[in-house]
């Protein structure tokens, strides 16, 4: 069976992280490296291994996560619909099973807020491993007085993290962020349909989705 290790491996793989991640950067975009797919790939298979859900789900998920954002060495437009698509070929090539191809490529299809839908287990897992990484880490732009919205808020986050209580059903995302440079309110300004997203993705998961800032329960 084709695992993570086989993926991170592969040198098509590799040079679409790279070359996307690069691309992302010269249109100001926060960083998209092996940083940010290793995180979501770990915290993806990290919450259906902690649902209960099988080890092979759990590793699908992985995969899912370290492969989710190729697509952006072609367009940051739809990057998810063509990920997807690049993914099928590189994915028969190394002998997975289509069964398996259909559940991995229809995840990295659905993770985004714009047109994406926890269609399966493994998408579910994947967007709300992605939409949890927001962090002052991920901001390239050296320059705060040039910031843009997207730059603040994630300069803004000290601190994030998801917890995932399979006794209580519920995942958590918690952030603490620093007020004097993003308000709360700006943070839902941009991301609330990221949020709505995550709260549809774990009630698939049949979980309820939380939500707390600075100590506060927000959803």
């Amino acid at each position: 069976m084709v695992t993570l290790e086989d993926i991170k491996k592969d040198p098509v793989v590799d040079a679409f992280i790279r070359k996307g991640n690069k691309y992302l950067g010269v249109m100001g975009f926060t960083e998209h490296s092996y940083r940010h797919v290793s995180l979501v790939s770990s915290i993806a298979k990290n919450v259906l291994e902690r649902l209960g859900y099988s080890e092979r789900q759990a590793e699908l998920a992985a995969i899912a996560g370290y492969m989710h954002d190729i697509g952006n060495v072609v367009s940051r437009n739809d990057h998810g619909i063509s990920g997807a698509v690049m993914a099928y070929p590189i994915l028969m090539q190394m002998g997975m099973h289509p069964d398996e191809i259909a559940t991995v490529i229809s995840a990295i299809a659905n993770h985004e807020e714009q047109y994406g839908h926890a269609v399966n287990s493994v998408a579910a897992a994947l967007i709300v491993a992605d939409k949890s990484d927001v962090h002052r880490s991920r901001v390239r732009n050296p320059d705060f007085a040039t910031f843009d919205i997207h730059d603040r808020v994630n300069y803004a986050v000290e601190h994030s993290f998801l917890w995932v209580a399979d006794d209580k059903r519920t995942i958590t995302m918690e952030l603490t962020i620093d007020i004097d440079i993003c308000p709360v309110m700006e943070y839902f300004e941009i991301f609330l349909s990221r949020m709505i997203m995550c709260r549809r993705a774990s009630s698939f998961l049949k979980c309820k989705f939380e939500l707390v800032i600075n100590g506060a329960k927000l959803l």
